[in-house]
């Protein structure tokens, strides 16, 4: 059997913060079936900063229960093309921001698109575990600890 020691374990579902956007006790579902990771976003506007692309978006942080929201601001990273799995292809507008979970905090590119059919606000996909150094335990949820709030923020981080 192969073990990874550089590798930590979290579960199908854990708890994570962006501290950029100021959002903490966020609960994120974990895809390894997704390329890219996904926000839960509404009222996106694009506007520019100092002849940069940037968007002002309301991140909905809350359940379908407790609703509630962030009006947040990101530099635009780019405007991606994601395929569904029922092959239903759209444009979102992605961000990069950094993400906490566990002990670890790196930067995760995010596509920002309308969630609220789904039960997790926050999709953790496949790129952002592999620089985030995770692996899955599929019979596991909240293996690691709810991050601290305010997150200290690495100067130097991978993008996933």
């Amino acid at each position: 059997m192969k073990t990874f020691d550089h590798l930590s374990v979290i579960g199908l579902r854990e708890w994570v913060a962006l501290p950029e956007l100021g959002v903490a006790g966020l609960r994120a579902k974990i895809d390894t079936g997704a390329s890219t990771s996904s926000l839960h976003a509404t009222e996106i506007e694009p506007f520019e900063r100092n002849g940069e692309g940037w968007v002002r978006f309301n991140a909905h942080l809350g359940s379908v229960v407790q609703l509630r929201h962030r009006r947040c601001e990101a530099p635009l990273v780019a405007m991606k093309t994601i395929k569904s799995s029922n092959g239903h292809a759209q444009v979102r507008y992605t961000i990069c921001t950094p993400l906490a979970l566990g002990g670890r905090v790196w930067h995760v590119e995010f596509t920002l698109a309308c969630r609220k059919a789904m039960r997790y606000r926050l999709l953790l996909g496949s790129k952002a575990l592999v620089a985030g150094q995770w692996v899955v335990d599929p019979g596991a949820t909240y293996v690691q600890n709810k991050p601290e709030f305010p997150v200290t923020i690495p100067s130097t981080t991978g993008v996933a």
